[in-house]
């Protein structure tokens, strides 16, 4: 992000997340011993048959043009969207959408005609890959293991934008840093819009198999107007935590060819980036940085990939979320964009977070290996960091030491699907340096059938670090065991879970900055929903309570919480949302409640507005004194013309106590984009903070105003994901109180250059 920039926690949710604590103490590890109990009992529960479409093969060529007059497609094997699945439960959708499919030897092509009584009405914008879901659009889920455990998703709206994504379905997680390669084109008709897909077998992984293949499809199309409508070919009732489980079936994809399979992405990157203490110090830097790099990726077979890389380009080129929290003692999280660790991440997903890739700061060379079997799927990879970045857990808060000195690094998965409702999984990680190693192991299990779902992991670490930390221990050993049960119904649904962290589990490469105490969490939530008739489309009240202690018993947190929402007009979301608690903090106990307000909605095409507004009695950490704290937050999207689009976000919080206003805090994110046409962005972001405090609040000495001020300019032409051109600058400023005028701290430009070739 732009030099000097400060940090935010991520905006208050605009829709309620469903029970994501535990019950109580007394579960302990029961949940993991339930677990692999019913998976032993119902092991052999059989699933249930879906129509089969017999997908047609062509040897006529189809261009991908957007309009759907090749001859090819009268052979193709039409699918119908027949129903509606949100906010309608599988009801008649009340427009028509039909795709067809078909196959050549080596693609999968993909048309969609999709009416639109008033094609006036369809919300259509050039936008970057993956920024269009605010559109009308439509596209496909493909199970090509058919197995419910992972998707391909691909969609294209009406001017034929890409969106791309793995949906992984243990966690209904969708990852949209994926980008595979394949080809699209949407046109607006008189009757609507029209889609075209190309997706080469080359880009997907799938069994190998001999003779014709089976997958599971969903045909989707998002359809915006005063609510967003959903439709679908399948049904889905509501409540469900399967959704690939009610995919219909496609056959054929036989003797397809993926070719060689192999690309090579030669990279290069040129820096110059400087910095200064004071408005009158010396601009200083390394001069002009070029580094080469090259990745290489190979698929020896549909269900294995092999990637390497070699001086890998690990800088990013969009900038982090800024963030700031002034209430919390632990070390913020930012997601990983970077693009070798970003795709296949999904493979090493388990209930503990052991693999956060950002922790592996700057490698000279690294190896991955990701694949399916008949039975599971695997991953792993090493690395050789030229730093170690570690994240130092405790109990009360967290934060990051750096050790100026290489690693090595391994992590490893595998998971066994003992039948299509149970799962058992293996993970180690492994870091290792002079006089520091840190190891982590651990097993894991997933039983799903109808609405019931049960999880739960145990780990294992053993950890040295290197005596010049000044650690208490330097040598730490722990456990960490989780154990999670949930239920999905239409109208209920209830949580519960359990976890216990030891003191000394330490896991360097993951983001668990919290350990040392165990926490217990019950949660449920009640759903009503109204015909298409009313205004509010659906209504939740969701409650939970979670209490933590500590490794001694001490108590850490005892918290109740509850939250109301609706869905109404203009695809909007509001409600209230309270909170109270008991939270331990330097050896006392405060009492910390707040009462939130949000909302978001979009009152027309091209536009989306929101905000929170928070109030109540929180805990000043820095001072160990209860305030009275007030947060607030604004954020909108507005999109000018076809392909001008302006993103703002700010926030407020702030804090009053012992009669003045001990800290206020201003954090504003803008992002101004001007796609000139599906290859070329030119895009603008500027963030800014400000943080005043008063000093005769505080016993120790704070800055009474401290500022930043950044921004980056980047002009980006991608002609595909791996073939691209970015060039850019960024310019810093700061202020404090010895430096009592705004000054630019930093400056930089940069060149970044991509080619994928596929020999």
């Amino acid at each position: 992000m732009p030099s000097g920039m400060a940090s935010r926690p991520k905006p208050a949710a605009t829709a309620p997340h469903l029970l994501h604590h535990d019950t109580t103490r007394l579960f302990s590890m029961t949940p993991i011993r339930t677990a692999l109990a019913l998976a032993a009992l119902l092991a052999a529960l059989p699933v249930l048959a879906q129509e089969t479409t017999r997908v047609p093969h062509t040897g006529s060529d189809i261009a991908i043009d957007g309009r759907l007059d090749d001859a090819a497609w009268a052979q193709a094997a039409p699918i119908d969207l027949p129903y509606e699945i949100s906010p309608a439960d599988s009801t008649p959708a009340p427009v028509r959408t039909t795709m067809r499919i078909v196959t050549t030897r080596d693609a999968l092509y993909l048309s969609f005609h999709a009416l639109e009584p008033d094609p006036s009405q369809i919300r259509a914008h050039l936008t970057d890959r993956d920024g269009a879901f605010r559109d009308d659009f439509v596209g496909v889920m493909l199970d090509t293991f058919d197995d419910h455990r992972r998707a391909y998703e691909f969609f294209v709206n009406p001017l034929g934008v890409q969106m791309d994504l793995i949906r992984e379905e243990a966690t209904g997680n969708e990852d949209d840093s994926w980008d595979g390669l394949w080809t699209s084109a949407g046109r607006i008709t008189a009757e609507g819009y029209d889609v075209e897909i190309r997706i080469p077998f080359s880009t997907l992984r799938f069994r190998d198999t001999a003779g014709a293949r089976r997958w599971g499809v969903i045909a989707f199309r998002s359809y915006p107007r005063n609510v967003r409508h959903q439709f679908a070919n399948v049904k889905v009732p509501r409540g469900g935590n399967c959704l690939l489980c009610h995919a219909a079936k496609i056959e054929g994809m036989a003797n397809v060819q993926q070719g060689r399979n192999l690309e090579i992405v030669p990279t290069l990157t040129m820096t110059d980036a400087q910095s200064r203490n004071s408005r009158d110090g010396k601009w200083q830097g390394d001069g002009l940085q070029i580094e080469p790099g090259v990745d290489v990726s190979w698929a020896p077979s549909p269900n294995l990939t092999l990637n390497a890389t070699v001086n890998p380009d690990f800088s990013q080129v969009e900038s982090d979320q800024a963030q700031l929290d002034l209430t919390s003692n632990f070390a913020l999280y930012f997601p990983e964009k970077r693009p070798f660790f970003m795709e296949g991440a999904d493979y090493f997903n388990t209930p503990f977070q052991v693999l956060y890739t950002r922790q592996i700061a700057n490698p000279d060379y690294g190896l991955r290996a990701t694949g399916r079997t008949g039975s599971g799927a695997y991953g792993a990879f090493a690395a050789r960091d030229s730093i170690t970045q570690l994240l130092v857990p405790g109990v009360l808060g967290s934060g990051f030491e750096i050790l100026r000195q290489p690693a090595d690094v391994f992590v490893g998965r595998y998971r066994h699907d003992l039948n299509s409702s149970t799962s058992l999984g293996l993970v180690a990680t492994a870091r290792h340096g002079d006089g520091y190693r840190n190891d982590v192991a651990g097993v894991d299990g997933r039983w799903q059938h109808g609405r019931h779902t049960v999880t739960g992991q145990v780990l294992r670490s053993e950890s040295t670090y290197p005596l010049a930390l000044g650690f208490d221990d330097a040598s730490p050993a722990g456990n960490a065991a989780r154990g999670e049960y949930s239920y999905d119904s239409r109208n209920w649904s209830m949580s519960s879970w359990y976890e216990q962290v030891d003191p000394g589990f330490r896991a360097d490469l993951g983001f668990i900055g919290q350990v040392g105490y165990d926490k217990a969490l019950l949660g449920g939530a009640r759903n009503w929903f109204f015909d298409n008739g009313s205004k509010i489309s659906r209504m939740q009240l969701y409650a939970d309570y979670d209490i933590t202690h500590r490794f001694d018993g001490q108590l850490l947190e005892r918290e109740l919480e509850a939250r109301l929402s609706f869905n109404g007009p203009m695809q909007s979301n509001f409600g209230v949302h309270g909170m109270t608690r008991a939270r331990y903090w330097n050896g006392q106990l405060f009492d910390e409640a707040y009462v939130n307000l949000f909302a978001n909605l979009t009152p027309r095409s091209g536009m989306q507005v929101g905000g929170n507004f928070r109030t109540g009695p929180q805990i000043d950490i820095a001072a160990s004194r209860r305030g009275q704290g007030r947060f607030f937050n604004l954020y909108g999207n507005l999109s000018l013309g076809r392909g001008l689009n302006l993103n703002a976000d700010i926030f407020q919080q702030s804090l009053r106590r012992d009669g003045g206003t001990a800290f206020e805090a201003t954090v504003l994110d803008t992002r101004l984009a001007w796609q000139l046409d599906p290859r070329q962005r030119l895009r603008l972001t500027v963030q800014a903070s400000n943080v005043d405090k008063d000093p005769a609040l505080y016993a120790r000495p704070v800055n009474r105003h401290a500022r930043n001020v950044g921004a980056q300019l980047v002009y980006s032409y991608k002609v595909n994901p791996r073939t691209a051109v970015y060039a850019g600058g960024t310019l810093g400023g700061f202020m404090d109180d010895q430096h009592r005028d705004l000054f630019a701290s930093s400056r930089g430009i940069f060149v970044k250059l991509s080619y994928g070739w596929q020999p």
